[in-house]
């Protein structure tokens, strides 16, 4: 069964792209490169033995997307390419909604044209903002506090539109927390272009030498040590998400919304404590000044995932942080 997986270069789709090959998929990959290295695809075939079918091209080019659906039988999309940093997203908002919410709209059409109903969208707990309740449900309420965040939720409205027009469509929009560790094998991992946003690859980064000190925006929250608690997921706890998804897919499931998160929030200082204790090393860092849009608090309820898809996640934080170590210490340059 052939899936398109769209950004499947990425950090993300990489992870997945290798567990779709080990369930008996076959994944058909579209990707620009914005923000991946086409040497995963042969970090993917040393831990499968398996080719991927790639395409280069960016889901902007409506060209390029028939050109794939006409030379595949696609089943369904999992749908990664999308612009993804908070900071970014509020320098240049105009790029996100166009390429996070024009590109989709470019890849609903041609799924629409070939008769492709099937689509599983990587929506984020940004979706969210400023939690309503702890921990959060599906059935929260919404408000994004930054333009990344309010084209996730763009592209949900699009489809929950899209979906009430046309209801042979399936869609399951999974709203991820925050995705972090690495493959075991540490060939594929997150390698950042530029500055990281996220903290797990700050944290690493500081850890080898590669940055001089991490900056922890903030310890004046209403949290048990004033920094900022989130909810951390394994990628590869993520990307059985995206399998049980799947098998969601193909029992004609309609729409759904569901979390993908632990139900468990870590504080930034936690990370730092657990970082010091998986690789022996301290981590340097300075208290600074909160940043624009940050929240307090966000974790999931995943009650839903489990009940739905019999999905829960089960790796354990000190597993991120020893499998993040693993990749970045075996590729100190990224890919």
């Amino acid at each position: 069964m052939k899936i398109l997986v769209t950004g499947g270069a990425g950090f993300i789709g990489s992870h997945t792209c290798v567990e779709l090959l080990n369930q008996g998929y076959e994944p058909v990959v579209i990707d620009n490169y914005s923000n991946s290295n086409p040497v995963v695809f042969d970090r993917i075939k040393k831990i499968t033995g398996k080719n991927v079918k790639f395409y280069e091209g960016d889901i902007r080019d409506k060209e390029i997307l028939r050109k794939i659906f006409k030379e595949n039988d696609i089943f369904g999309t999992i749908h990664f390419a999308g612009l993804k940093a908070v900071g970014e997203s509020v320098e240049k908002p105009l790029m996100y909604y166009e390429n996070n919410v024009t590109g989709t709209l470019n890849l609903l059409e041609v799924m629409n044209e070939n008769d492709v109903r099937n689509i599983i969208f990587s929506s984020s707990a940004t979706v969210y903002g400023e939690p309503s309740e702890i921990p959060l449900t599906e059935k929260a309420d919404l408000g994004p506090t930054n333009p990344y965040g309010q084209s996730k939720l763009m592209v949900e409205h699009i489809m929950q539109d899209l979906y009430k027009a046309e209801n042979n469509w399936n869609i399951v929009l999974l709203r991820y927390f925050n995705p972090v560790g690495a493959h075991e094998s540490g060939l594929i991992g997150e390698d950042p272009n530029g500055k990281p946003n996220n903290l797990f690859p700050f944290i690493v980064q500081v850890l080898i030498g590669k940055r001089e000190m991490l900056s922890v925006f903030g310890d004046d929250y209403d949290t048990p040590d004033g920094t900022g608690v989130r909810d951390y997921i394994h990628i590869l706890d993520l990307v059985d998400g995206h399998i049980s998804a799947l098998d969601l897919l193909k029992k004609e499931c309609g729409l759904e919304i569901i979390n993908l998160g632990t139900g468990a929030g870590y504080s930034v200082l936690q990370i730092i404590k657990e970082f010091e204790k998986a690789t022996g090393k301290a981590v340097p860092y300075k208290v600074t000044e909160r940043r624009s849009g940050d929240i307090a608090t966000s974790y999931a309820d995943p009650e839903k995932a489990l009940n739905k898809m019999n999905w829960k996640a089960k790796y354990s934080i000190d597993k991120m942080c020893v499998d993040m170590w693993n990749w970045q210490v075996k590729n100190p340059a990224g890919y």
